[in-house]
């Protein structure tokens, strides 16, 4: 039997292109909405400007929608054999992750998905907040316990 077809995860051309696509769509939209700029992420956050508002409601919204309906309106996903659900636990880690990841956003202004598609507007001085990402996802996985 083919491994490919027993693995729901695995990557083929057509996801690949797929997840390409959406990725594109994506940092598109944030540069769009002005997110990829870290004062105008700061002005959000201090209740300054409140067209990011309008943004990420929007986008948590039509997230919600599509995931909470997707399974009830299509009998499978178009690139996969089922919808995959992801349960979240809450502990200690999440608490702490998520405390940091809240210091880091409120003090720099950037958060992950912003901060790379802020590299394709050329905003190299993003690197500094790009390497804390990196620094504090590995200090994550050096110390998560299964």
């Amino acid at each position: 039997m083919n491994t490919q077809t027993l693995n729901p995860h695995a990557l083929t051309l057509p996801k690949a292109l797929a997840t390409l696509l959406a990725g594109g769509l994506f940092g598109f939209g944030l540069s769009l909405a002005t997110m990829v700029q870290p004062e105008v992420v700061l002005s959000f956050l201090r209740f300054q400007d409140w067209g990011l508002m309008l943004v990420m409601g929007g986008a948590a919204g039509l997230a919600m929608l599509a995931y909470k309906g997707f399974p009830r309106w299509i009998a499978r996903p178009l690139l996969g054999r089922q919808f995959l659900t992801q349960p979240a636990s809450w502990n200690r880690q999440t608490v702490i992750g998520s405390a940091f990841f809240g210091i880091g956003w409120g003090l720099s202004g950037v958060c992950p998905g912003p901060a790379i598609a802020a590299l394709g507007t050329g905003n190299i001085d993003i690197l500094w907040a790009l390497g804390g990402i990196v620094l504090g996802g590995l200090a994550h996985g050096l110390t998560a316990r299964d």
